[in-house]
C-alpha cells in the first residue's frame, strides 16, 4: 500500500442503493460496549467499568442502515464527561437522535450495566471493613414523548426460614425434655446442655437478593447509596465483608431476629420505599433446602 493509495476514496457500501426489503426497524445499534464511567456517591467520585447497549430507531424503510460509528463516538465522549446523572444521559440521547436526522430517527435508548463499590464496616469490630459490590443497571430512552429513565440495583442479604426455625426449636425442646424430664433443672446444667446440644437442629438460611427498580426524572441524582441504605435497613440482614467472631455472632443474632419468607422480604422492601410509589421489587431466596429458588415481586413500573 502506497501513500497515494491511502488518499483514494474508500468504498462506502452502506451509502449504496437499498436492494433488500423496505421495512422500518424499531431499533438498530450495538450491545456490549466496554465503557469507563464516573459516578459520584457518598461525596466521592469513583470510576466504574460499564457495559453499554445503545440503539436508535430506523423508521424510513428506504434507508439502508444507521451510522454506528456516530453512536460509538458520542458514547465515548459522554463517558469522558462529568459524573453520570440523569441530565447527562438525557443530553447524550438527544445528540444521538440528532446525529441520525438523515435516517429519520426520532428515538434513542441506552442501557448501562456496572458494579458500584462501597466500603462496609463490620457489625461490631471497630476499624474492620471490606468492599461490597452492588450490580447496577440504568435504562434510559428519548422519544417525541419525552425522556424516561429507570435505575435498578441488586442488594444481597441473608434470609432464614421461619418454618425451619420453628421445626428446629421443637426438636431442641423435645431433646431438652428427654434429657431433664419434669425435674427441676439447675441453671448451670441447663446452660452446659444447651452449649453442647443447641445446634441439634439448625434452621436453613440462604444468600438472597433484592432487586429494586425505581423511575427517575431528568433532574434526579442517582442517589444509589441512600436507596441501598433503605433496602438494607428494611431487611436487617445485609451480607457482610470482613468479620471476626464477634461480628459473625452479631450476624447470627440478626438472622434469628429477622426470620422471613420470600413474601415477607418483598413486603419489607416495598414498604421501605414510600417516596418511590412506582418502585418494582423482586426478591429471590436461593434455597438451601430445595434445588430451586423462591421468588416474590411487588410493584410495577408505569
Amino acid at each position: 500500500m502506497t501513500r497515494d493509495s491511502l488518499s483514494l476514496p474508500l468504498p462506502d457500501v452502506a451509502a449504496g442503493p437499498h436492494l433488500g426489503h423496505p421495512i422500518p426497524l424499531d431499533w438498530v445499534g450495538m450491545q456490549g460496549i466496554a465503557l469507563p464511567l464516573w459516578i459520584e456517591e457518598g461525596g466521592q467520585v469513583q470510576q466504574v467499568h460499564a457495559c453499554a447497549d445503545v440503539q436508535v430507531d430506523l423508521p424510513d424503510p428506504h434507508i439502508k442502515g444507521i451510522h454506528m460509528s456516530r453512536l460509538y463516538l458520542l458514547l465515548d465522549a459522554f463517558a469522558a464527561a462529568q459524573p453520570l446523572d440523569a441530565a447527562v444521559l438525557a443530553a447524550v440521547l438527544r445528540r444521538m437522535v440528532d446525529s441520525h436526522a438523515d435516517c429519520g430517527s426520532t428515538q434513542a435508548r441506552l442501557a448501562l450495566a456496572f458494579p458500584v463499590l462501597r466500603r462496609q464496616p463490620a457489625l461490631l469490630t471497630a476499624g474492620l471493613s471490606g468492599w461490597k459490590s452492588y450490580p447496577v443497571r440504568l435504562q434510559a430512552s428519548c422519544s417525541p414523548q419525552g425522556f424516561a429513565l429507570s435505575l435498578t440495583v441488586e442488594i444481597g442479604y441473608s434470609s432464614t426460614c421461619p418454618c425451619s426455625a420453628a421445626l428446629a426449636r421443637q426438636l431442641l425442646a423435645d431433646a431438652f425434655a428427654a434429657q431433664f424430664g419434669s425435674a427441676s433443672v439447675d441453671a448451670a446444667a441447663a446452660r452446659d446442655w444447651l452449649q453442647e446440644h443447641a445446634s441439634l437442629a439448625t434452621p436453613h438460611s440462604q444468600r438472597s437478593t433484592a432487586t429494586v427498580t425505581v423511575p427517575l426524572t431528568q433532574q434526579a441524582q442517582l442517589d444509589l447509596f441512600p436507596l441501598i441504605d433503605l433496602v438494607e435497613a428494611a431487611l436487617a440482614t445485609p451480607l457482610q465483608t470482613a468479620v471476626k467472631r464477634a461480628d459473625e455472632q452479631a450476624f447470627a443474632r440478626l438472622n434469628g431476629a429477622n426470620l422471613m419468607y420470600v413474601e415477607d422480604a418483598a413486603r419489607r422492601v416495598q414498604a421501605a420505599l414510600p417516596h418511590h410509589a412506582q418502585a418494582r421489587v423482586t426478591v429471590r431466596h436461593m434455597e438451601s433446602l430445595h434445588p430451586h429458588d423462591a421468588v416474590a415481586q411487588a410493584g410495577q413500573l408505569a
